[in-house]
């Protein structure tokens, strides 16, 4: 089952992607991961009262708006801020699948006091389709693929699995 967290890392890098899909996961290791949790967890304390957590189709949207039929996604800093659009995307994709029509949604950054309304177009539906089907091959693949030796390696969770050699 692909989730918003698959559309995030087929954006940025697919090695973290095939290494997240294959059950080798580092984030329990990172220092990052654990702020960007509590930033999520500590800044809009009320939004656990007024929204609720939504599972559907294996895919689970931390904040959504039933009334008002908006996705939130909480993130830490805009440095990946196009993957970030996608999960979004693809959450928003899910619900339409689902029946519920005439969502959007709201990236926001916190600690950048940053909103951003993100919706979804026909072209988007299009490349949600495609990109599915290349994230199922390439978790299919028996390969991982290479590093990508990109400036935001550095501040990634896999970064010593990939570049630190014993």
């Amino acid at each position: 089952m692909i989730t918003g967290t698959h559309f995030n890392y087929y954006q940025v890098c697919k090695r973290k992607l095939w290494l997240f899909a294959n059950g080798i996961n580092m984030e329990h290791t990172s220092d990052l991961v654990y702020e960007g949790k509590m930033i999520h967890e500590e800044s809009y304390p009320q939004r656990p009262e007024r929204y609720e957590e939504l599972e559907i189709d294996g895919i689970k949207i931390d904040f959504y708006d039933a009334r008002n039929k908006v996705v939130h996604e909480i993130k830490k800093s805009n440095k990946v801020e196009e993957a970030h659009r996608w999960q979004v995307k693809y959450y928003i994709y899910m619900l339409e699948r689902n029946g519920v029509e005439g969502v959007t949604g709201l990236l926001e950054y916190p600690t950048l006091r940053q909103t951003e309304k993100v919706e979804l177009t026909d072209d988007d539906r299009k490349r949600i389709v495609e990109t599915g089907k290349a994230i199922e091959a390439l978790i299919q693949q028996d390969e991982c693929p290479p590093v990508i030796n990109s400036k935001i390696c550095k501040q990634c969770s896999y970064y010593e699995f990939c570049y630190v050699k014993d």
